[in-house]
Order: structure tokens, then C-alpha cells, then sequence
């Protein structure tokens, strides 16, 4: 089974037969014991940390079907080295071109990711508003606001509304996390623990949809709430929408509230906070363990990890755009 590693320290990667061999390379220039990744186990590889390699070194990897993909100091993705394009088609590009320059077509599907977005922070906030944590001011505005939704004709008071829902719904994070505080949402760099976490593990859901949009026939540049050019993969944005809630958010509050993460693993200056690379560690060891969690899928009728629920919705989105069914996002029934 293939899956994701995280290379954390600056190195040199090379190719040996068909293992790839990293090389951890201290400030010193000082090696360190190298690491052997055999490529059939290899679906991503996630660069914290300077690497150095060569061209052949990334033909190969486009061959066997492997994404780099790199963060700078603060954490942020900055881009992605990705294979060819083997799977997507023409009949597609055309069609998604198509949705997205008519824009009545456009906003159905932009609207849609809204709602689901909103649907699933308010299934968070209802569960801890259960636990004896009132959240139920943030419920309040956000059921208001997405009220508002349908009434959206262009991109831009969509984004408004949808900019709202959200501020309504970190306003709550500060009840749900114990020990920690995130204030107001700061981003480049984060100015404290929550929000270091909330722009790791966004990056770590972005890349996730990165991902499954390759292995669709969708091109991930056309989008339909996000503006394409925003970033380059701007399709992915927009499915982190519905995602980030599911993935992300829980994630934050369970390793928080469980006291995995702790101040220690923090990295604190006068203006900015980061994860160490303990912290790093941690995050990403739940990350992969909550991708590989499954789920009853109650349209499939078969238990599904949530991994493949963001290729299902993917899925979901293509038909669509070719006209074979509605499209219906994921909503949270637990």
C-alpha cells in the first residue's frame, strides 16, 4: 500500500535501482544516517526542509507517479512538483471551461461548497455544544448567514457571506480548545498555537485535494468559488471548503483538548508562532492515521476511508459538470 512521507530535515535525495535513498544533512553540512524509500511504497513525498536532488532524480518520480510537495519556513505550501496529466481528457477541460464561464452554472456549484461548508462547521459546533461547551452563539449567526446563501448572484457576495460564516465560526474555537487561544485569524506568519495549527493542517487537507483532483479527470486549475489564479491548483480550494471542518478542525481540537500537542511543541517569537518539528511530527502521524480511518458510506453501502471520500466528491463534481447527476456535496451525518 502506498502512502505519504514527510521529509523534516534539509537532505539530498537520490535514486538507487528503484529505492529512492534520502540523505539528512545537518546546518553543518554534516550527514546524517540515510533513510531508504523502496517507490512502490511511495504515493507523496511532503518537503519541510531543503532538498536537494536533480532533474533525472524528478523524471523518475514523474514516471512512477509521485508528488513532491513543498513548504516554506512558516510552514505555508509554496507549490508542487506533479506527474504528467495522464488522466485528464478533453471532453472534460471543454465542459469545466464551459460551467465555469456561465456564470448561473458557476454559482450553483460555488453555493453548494458554501452551504456544505457551513452545513458541517455548525455539525461541529452542535457536538461540543452537547459537551457543555456554548457555541451556541456561533450556531446563531452562521444558521443566519447561510440563509443568505441562495440569495448570492455573483462571486464576490458570496465570498462575503462565506468570509463571515467563517469568522462566526473560529469566534467559537477559543470555547471548544482548552488551555489555548486563537483570537482573531492570522495567517503570514501565525501569531499563536491555534493558528499555527489551523494553517499546518489547512495546508495538509489543501495538498489532500491536490492530490485527489490528479486522480480524476477534473483540471485542477478551473474553479468555481475560488478565482483561478488565486493559486494555481484553485480547484483544490475549493473542496478544502467542505473538507477543512471534517478533517482539519477536528484533528485541532482532539490533539489539543488531549493535550497531544502542548505548548512545548511550539516554536513561540515576538511575531509569529510555528510548530517545532516534534509538533510537525505529531500532526502529521494523525493526519495519516485520520486519512485511513473509514467510514459506512450510506450511498455506497460499504465502509470508505476518508482519504477516498474527497476522490468520491471529485467524482461527484465531474459528473456534474458533464450533466449525469446533481451535484450533491458531503454533508456530515455523524
Amino acid at each position: 500500500m502506498k502512502k505519504s512521507y514527510y521529509l523534516f530535515n534539509p537532505g539530498r535525495l537520490s535514486r538507487k535501482d528503484n529505492t529512492l535513498k534520502f540523505l539528512p544533512i545537518d546546518e553543518d553540512g554534516i550527514e546524517g544516517t540515510p533513510k531508504y524509500l523502496p517507490v512502490e511504497t511511495v504515493d507523496n513525498l511532503y518537503v519541510f526542509g531543503s532538498l536537494d536532488t536533480n532533474s533525472a532524480m524528478y523524471n523518475f518520480l514523474g514516471k512512477e507517479h509521485i508528488s513532491v510537495h513543498f513548504f516554506d519556513y512558516y510552514e505555508h505550501y509554496t507549490g508542487s512538483f506533479m506527474a504528467k496529466d495522464y488522466l485528464l481528457a478533453g471532453k472534460m477541460l471543454i465542459a469545466q471551461a464551459s460551467t465555469y464561464s456561465n456564470n448561473k452554472k458557476r454559482m450553483v456549484i460555488a453555493i453548494k461548497l458554501v452551504e456544505a461548508a457551513a452545513f458541517n462547521m455548525v455539525k461541529n459546533l452542535r457536538y461540543y455544544n452537547n459537551r457543555d461547551k456554548d457555541t451556541s452563539a456561533s450556531i446563531a449567526k452562521i444558521e443566519a448567514l447561510a440563509l443568505q446563501l441562495p440569495t448570492a448572484t455573483d462571486i464576490p457576495m458570496l465570498m462575503g457571506l462565506e468570509g463571515n460564516i467563517r469568522i462566526s465560526y473560529y469566534e467559537a474555537f477559543d470555547t471548544i480548545i482548552n488551555d489555548f487561544e486563537m483570537g482573531n485569524r492570522s495567517k503570514q506568519p501565525p501569531g499563536n498555537e491555534v493558528n499555527a495549527m489551523v494553517s499546518f493542517v489547512n495546508s495538509m487537507c489543501y495538498t489532500l485535494c491536490l492530490d485527489m483532483v490528479y486522480h480524476t479527470q477534473l483540471n485542477p486549475t478551473i474553479s468555481f468559488l475560488h478565482q483561478p489564479g488565486e493559486r494555481r491548483f484553485s480547484l483544490a480550494l475549493d473542496l478544502t471548503e467542505i473538507f477543512k471542518p471534517i478533517l482539519v478542525d477536528r484533528l485541532i481540537f482532539s490533539l489539543m483538548n488531549k493535550k497531544q500537542i502542548q505548548a512545548g511543541d511550539f516554536d513561540k517569537q515576538l511575531n509569529s508562532c510555528l510548530l517545532k518539528e516534534s509538533g510537525r511530527k505529531t500532526v502529521v502521524k494523525a493526519w495519516d492515521e485520520k486519512l485511513n480511518e473509514t467510514i459506512k458510506h450510506r450511498s455506497l453501502g460499504r465502509h470508505v476511508s476518508y482519504k477516498h471520500l474527497v476522490k468520491l466528491e471529485c467524482y461527484k463534481l465531474s459528473k456534474h459538470i458533464l450533466g449525469i447527476e446533481q451535484y450533491h456535496p458531503f454533508k456530515s451525518w455523524w
